[in-house]
């Protein structure tokens, strides 16, 4: 049983540890399609407001909290920013899937990416409160 433990532990903050990258490169990968595919984010913004540069703006944002997953020092702090990012846009979400035509696409993409949001703030809350200061 004592070398049991160990081993579980140890692999558990392995686990912990992959979760963690992976995270931070999906969060910069969603950052950088922000600059690649601006039109993408268009339909999410209201027409009312400067839709470019809120998109880069927010991409930026993804960025640097996506890198900052990689610093352990600066971790904790782009983990809380992404989970109150991801709660930010979780209206937003819900909106999508009852207009007549979603912002991404189709009722079944608003549909399933929506259930994707309540994963990545349940992923961002898990990666912050193991990695508290």
């Amino acid at each position: 049983m004592r070398k049991i433990l160990p081993t579980f532990t140890l692999r558990m903050k392995h686990t912990k540890r992959i979760l963690t990258y992976l995270f931070g490169l999906f969060m910069i990968l969603g950052g950088i399609i922000h600059f690649v595919n601006p039109e993408m984010y268009f339909a999410f913004i209201p027409d009312a407001l400067p839709q470019a540069l809120i998109n880069y703006i927010g991409g930026a944002v993804e960025l640097v909290m996506g890198i900052g997953v990689f610093i352990p020092r600066y971790r904790h702090v782009a983990t809380r920013g992404i989970l109150i990012l991801m709660l930010a846009f979780l209206p937003l979400h819900i909106w999508d899937v009852f207009r007549q035509i979603p912002a991404i696409g189709s009722h079944t993409a608003a549909l399933v990416r929506l259930p994707f949001q309540f994963v990545l703030i349940a992923w961002a809350w898990y990666i912050q409160r193991i990695d508290q200061p």
